[in-house]
């Protein structure tokens, strides 16, 4: 997952070279896909629209799966999002997902999405999703005022469809459309693999079968975890210091918060914020993975397993884009990655 991330000393404008490069040394070292998240007036997160970049990464790439993670739906037009990514489906064919999901960004944000601000803002999450899916797959009932009109006809492939959460809801939601679900494990560790296991339970198809090869009837889901990995353990600690100091940022500043190098990271933490651990404690996830290949493995499988998760996705906060890719190549190492064939069915660990 790339966030677009402003590294300390740059810009947006470098922060977007940086995540289209990420993207292609991702494809190169056999990851499966890569999404790219929504952020506003973000001071430290260059992706303000994922579809842009979807785009930029597909002109560039070849192969690897590229998507939103994630549109949030509770500010658009169901319509324009279905018709966007039928369109980005149609130039980069069985390549493209697209994960929607809903979150506020405050009161600003929230209120200049809107087109129209005289009415309050409605809850109408569940809504928007199913509209969304009834565009892509020509599904809505005889006798809407929307049925019989196909987005795209001459083209009959359509976007992977994930849903994208943090909380049980979610999970609800998503089995019950019979799509695909996605955790953030990095924002609440502790309710991932309870949500992810309830999600396969209660899974029940609809026909929005997540295609390429992936019938309607088969739940499909992934965990998103923060991952470190370094040479030593050492080195790991340093490096995610900037995804911890980043995370105290936001409790202190709020939106203001921009990425801290790991030196600046040093030197802010407390104690405390220092010792958080990075590895499964007394059966609790941590917030942020890091360490050497043998410690990150173990933790990461245990995650997989405890979970039922068909994938992992990689979210990261390393400060340095060279240290980011080489963490990246530690894990595709790791897990024995194949460019051409995309990842080892033992572990599916897409970036």
């Amino acid at each position: 997952m790339e966030l677009g991330t402003v590294a300390p000393g740059t810009d947006e404008r470098q922060a977007l070279v940086d995540a289209v490069e990420t993207a292609r040394h991702a494809e190169a070292w056999g990851f499966h896909r890569v999404w790219f998240a929504e952020h506003h007036l973000s001071r430290s997160g260059a992706s303000h629209h994922p579809e842009l970049l979807i785009a930029a990464v597909g002109a560039r790439t070849s192969t690897i799966r590229i998507g939103s993670g994630t549109v949030l739906m509770n500010h658009y037009s169901p319509f324009k999002v279905a018709e966007m990514f039928a369109q980005l489906e149609t130039m980069y064919p069985g390549r493209v997902d697209l994960g929607m999901g809903r979150a506020t960004a405050g009161p600003v944000i929230d209120m200049a999405l809107r087109r129209d601000r005289r009415a309050p803002a409605q809850d109408d999450h569940t809504q928007q999703v199913a509209e969304t899916l009834a565009w892509l797959y020509d599904a809505f009932p005889a006798g809407h005022p929307f049925a019989g009109n196909p987005l795209i006809p001459s083209v009959p492939g359509v976007p992977q469809t994930w849903l994208l959460g943090s909380s049980p809801s979610g999970s609800n939601l998503a089995a019950g459309l019979g799509i695909g679900y996605a955790f953030a494990g990095f924002i609440n560790p502790a309710g991932a693999a309870a949500a992810l296991r309830h999600y396969r339970e209660q899974f029940r198809p609809r026909g929005f079968g997540l295609a390429q090869g992936l019938g309607p009837a088969e739940p499909r889901s992934i965990l998103a975890v923060n991952v470190t990995v370094a040479e030593t353990e050492a080195q790991a600690r340093r490096l995610v210091g900037s995804a911890k100091g980043f995370y105290a940022r936001l409790r202190r500043q709020g939106g203001n918060a921009v990425l801290p190098s790991a030196d600046e990271a040093a030197a802010e933490l407390t104690d405390a914020e220092q010792e958080q651990p990075t590895r499964i404690v007394d059966g609790r996830w941590p917030q942020f993975v890091a360490g050497d290949v043998a410690g990150v493995r173990a933790t990461l499988e245990r995650m997989l397993a405890e979970s039922r998760a068909d994938e992992l996705m990689v979210q990261n906060l390393i400060a340095d884009p060279a240290d980011r890719r080489r963490s990246h190549e530690l894990l595709a190492t790791m897990f024995d990655l194949r460019p051409a064939t995309g990842v080892a069915p033992a572990a599916r660990i897409p970036t």
